[in-house]
């Protein structure tokens, strides 16, 4: 490795919804982080890894920063604000508008006590006309000292590669702590389980709130075929009803849905099978937190 390559940690923030996943995954090339209309679809912190010849750059894809609702909220908020304290460089994602509302106010309060370099990357500029954009810009430039303002469309991967340059920038030099096949830090399991997530929370759209997880009971390989036994948990009976719809029509869906993205993942033919259980208000339920994988230790 040259003396000249750089390696460090890169936090992606941002209210919940405002495209902090589909960004990581384009950045990377591969999908990782589920995304979904739905806020807050990220849970955990995510840590992806981009490896060019200069250098590598950890994405920490954190749960949106918002006011917590019930301990699964307090989790997010704590794994958000501890991840800011570990990284080189932060990236905050907004959307393209002249407007600063409360959310965005609360992470500026967040930003200006830490001491790092802030990139604003403003996201979905595909939205928008290319002349209001120095409007928007000079809205954020009035609130804070920004190392650098990249606007970028995740979506259709514009202005992606001069993002990832900016960021680089402000990178330490050092050797790369993964090896460069290395994407993701997580486990195949909780990819596999945050996708069938993922295509439910797809599939269902409105009809039901947040409060879903999954699990995963049992993956097992046979050759080129992976079996999978996933449960997915629901906080209501009625909930159950819908997930799994008329003559399980809206299971085999979800299923359906998320094998293909399994399959690719994995690199083999999978055999999924789908339950749905009920448990009642599992979100503030300490125990069940632990149990469906969002631990308490990434929060201290």
């Amino acid at each position: 490795m040259n003396d000249q390559y750089k390696s460090g940690f890169a936090a992606l923030i941002g209210r919940p919804n405002v495209g902090k996943s589909t960004l990581m995954n384009c950045l990377i090339g591969q999908k990782i982080a589920i995304t979904s209309s739905k806020p807050q679809t990220t849970r955990n912190r995510i840590q992806t890894v981009y490896t060019s010849k200069e250098g590598q750059i950890v994405f920490v894809d954190t749960p949106g920063i918002h006011k917590a609702k019930n301990r699964l909220g307090d989790y997010m908020v704590n794994v958000a604000q501890r991840s800011l304290k570990e990284v080189d460089v932060i990236l905050w994602l907004v959307e393209p508008s002249n407007f600063i509302g409360a959310g965005e106010r609360h992470i500026i309060e967040q930003l200006q006590k830490i001491n790092l370099p802030v990139i604003l990357v403003i996201n979905k500029i595909d939205t928008v006309k290319k002349e209001e954009l120095f409007g928007f810009i000079d809205t954020y430039r009035k609130e804070m000292d920004f190392a650098e303002i990249v606007p970028v469309s995740a979506l259709k991967r514009d202005n992606t590669q001069e993002l990832l340059k900016c960021i680089m920038q402000y990178l330490p030099y050092g050797p790369a702590f993964y090896d460069e096949d290395t994407v993701t830090d997580q486990p195949q399991r909780q990819i596999v389980a945050e996708l069938i997530r993922e295509k439910a929370l797809r599939c269902l759209e409105e009809e039901i709130p947040h409060g879903i997880a999954v699990t995963i009971e049992r993956m097992k390989w046979r050759g080129k075929i992976v079996d999978i036994d996933a449960t997915i948990i629901c906080e209501r009976e009625s909930h159950k009803g819908i997930i799994i719809g008329k003559q399980g029509s809206m299971l085999k869906k979800i299923g359906t849905s998320a094998r293909r993205d399994i399959e690719e993942l994995l690199e083999s033919q999978v055999n999924l099978k789908l339950w749905v259980k009920v448990k009642k208000d599992w979100r503030d339920s300490d125990f069940l937190l632990k149990n469906f994988g969002y631990n308490q230790k990434d929060c201290e």
